[in-house]
């Protein structure tokens, strides 16, 4: 199988091991993947539609019927869509590394003189892409029915760079399971036992003070919660909605900063060494 089958350039003779080959080796990957993106557009289709979707049935349909202390439900919701709608797509990382596996296509890959964790960036780095123009949507689709950013364009800025750290330190989560599990069609189902109750049972879209005691705690230092706490302060939708009287809610931006960084340093090498084991079989 030649080296032009996987969309890389053929073999140089050239050795991985210095810095300046390592970033080009990940960037050759993700620019394959991105390719690979482009020629199917309904994954970005469908990538979207279920944000929009969440967007205007809790904005539109449920939203007269849940309130919120202290501000308006649509101002109070998007930044919940915008942190669950990352988290759901950070499960591309696992479904693509499934499904390369089961193609062969990490064999391939072996045969070129690349660094190991290339393949693994490459599809991090195209996911982190595909999340940033789902939240672009996203942002367009909240405008029309009310949305708005209430602080200034740093701290926008600041919000969209902390979304999309943390959707991309958790794709490495989502890789690591994807070369876990033994088929592509597992995924899926695996993914969601994670991903359900960290992003429902939380303050996305409700206030955690409404639910009952054993999920209010869990919902109050869930991660996914402080992703949503830190955007809604950046953007300025927080209002005068009470903040929970704990410390990942009363310091969400460095819990989310922190937080992200602990899921890098932790499933990175364990996401690298994975994919030593799986793709050596």
């Amino acid at each position: 199988m030649s080296a032009t089958a996987t969309g890389l350039p053929a073999a140089t003779g050239r050795g991985p091991s210095s810095a300046l080959n390592w970033v080009d080796d990940g960037w050759t990957v993700t620019k394959r993947n991105l390719i690979k993106i482009k020629r199917s557009p309904d994954m970005i289709v469908f990538a979207v539609l279920q944000p929009i979707m969440f967007v205007l049935l809790f904005s539109q349909v449920y939203g007269g019927s849940i309130s919120v202390a202290g501000t308006d439900y649509t101002q109070y919701l998007m930044a919940g869509i915008f942190a669950q709608t990352v988290v759901f797509g950070s499960t591309f990382s696992g479904a693509a590394m499934a499904q390369d596996l089961k193609e062969g296509i990490i064999d391939r890959f072996r045969t070129l003189p690349m660094s190991p964790s290339a393949v693994l960036i490459g599809r991090t780095n195209s996911d982190l892409a595909l999340n940033g123009i789902s939240m672009l949507i996203m942002m367009g689709t909240g405008l029309l029915v009310g949305w708005r950013v209430n602080t200034n364009f740093a701290s926008f800025l600041a919000a969209v760079g902390l979304l999309l750290l943390f959707s991309y330190a958790f794709s490495w989560v989502m890789a690591l399971l994807g070369m876990s599990v033994r088929s592509p069609e597992t995924i899926n189902n695996a993914s969601f036992i994670i991903l359900f109750p960290i992003t429902f049972i939380s303050n996305a879209f409700v206030q955690s003070s409404t639910l009952p005691t054993p999920l209010r705690i869990f919902a109050d230092w869930n991660p996914v919660s402080a992703l949503v706490q830190a955007a809604r302060e950046l953007f300025g939708n927080l209002g005068t909605a009470p903040v929970p009287d704990t410390w990942p809610m009363q310091h969400a931006i460095p819990t989310v900063v922190i937080g992200s960084l602990v899921l890098l340093v932790v499933f990175v090498p364990l996401s690298v060494r994975k994919f030593a084991s799986v793709s050596s079989r």
